[in-house]
């Protein structure tokens, strides 16, 4: 069985072959190892092989990972549903949430963000193939949604995230992957001054997504192993 730290070289070696199959700079892609589910131990392996950025989607369990591993210079990333509820916590103990679509959340993580903490790196949410099931706004709706996230003073708005549909063929991933990379490109509103990172790709998909000019990868299964679901907190 291989050890956490074996998949991570295999992941950074595919992260790698796909940068330059298409001419790029692996250093230009950041790994977010989605440490959901996963505890706290195998987080610290994962953290003493290299990894820096974890992803995760439940607040409580997340909240017990970030106290045990506090000893570690560790960035968090919320790339779950954001519940009003749930704002306060997000903003105080998180560096990034890579799922606004909802200004009212947006608000309340600027209002609920330390003073001393550095504005919160935040991506909006794009529901690229208008999945009904899915989180994220529609596409035509970037330049509407972006102004007035960018009049929030604790906010940082960083770029754009999205989960496409599912495709088993690459050709066919690739296809909503240059989707939101022309809406990267083309819908960057005027005044985003720190609009650098698309974040797209998963396990399944993400050597498509980096060839198609993702920034940011967020991988789980190829860096812990399969995962057993498990209920929202």
């Amino acid at each position: 069985m291989h050890s956490i730290s074996n998949h991570i070289a295999e992941v950074d070696a595919r992260i790698s072959r796909a940068a330059a199959r298409c001419g790029r700079d692996r250093r230009a892609v950041r790994l977010v190892a989605v440490s959901k589910a996963q505890n706290s131990d195998a987080v610290r392996e994962a953290a003493n092989a290299g990894l820096v950025d974890f992803g995760e989607n439940y607040l409580v369990e997340a909240l017990a990972k970030i106290a045990d591993l506090c000893d570690r210079s560790l960035c968090w990333h919320f790339i779950g549903a954001v519940q009003s509820n749930k704002t306060r916590d997000i903003a105080r103990h998180f560096q990034w949430v890579q799922t606004i679509d909802r200004l009212k959340v947006a608000e309340r993580l600027s209002a609920q963000r330390p003073g001393d903490a550095g504005p919160l790196d935040v991506l909006i949410q794009v529901n690229i193939d208008a999945e009904p099931q899915k989180a994220g706004i529609d596409p035509a709706a970037l330049a509407e949604f972006a102004a007035p996230l960018l009049k929030l003073p604790r906010l940082r708005l960083r770029g754009l995230m999205a989960i496409p549909r599912p495709e088993r063929e690459p050709e066919r991933q690739r296809l909503a992957f240059r989707r939101m990379r022309a809406l990267f490109e083309d819908g960057k509103p005027p005044a985003a001054e720190h609009w650098d990172t698309l974040s797209m790709g998963m396990t399944q998909d993400f050597e498509s997504a980096i060839e198609e000019g993702a920034t940011m990868i967020r991988v789980g299964t190829a860096l812990f192993g399969a995962r057993e679901p498990r209920p929202h907190d």
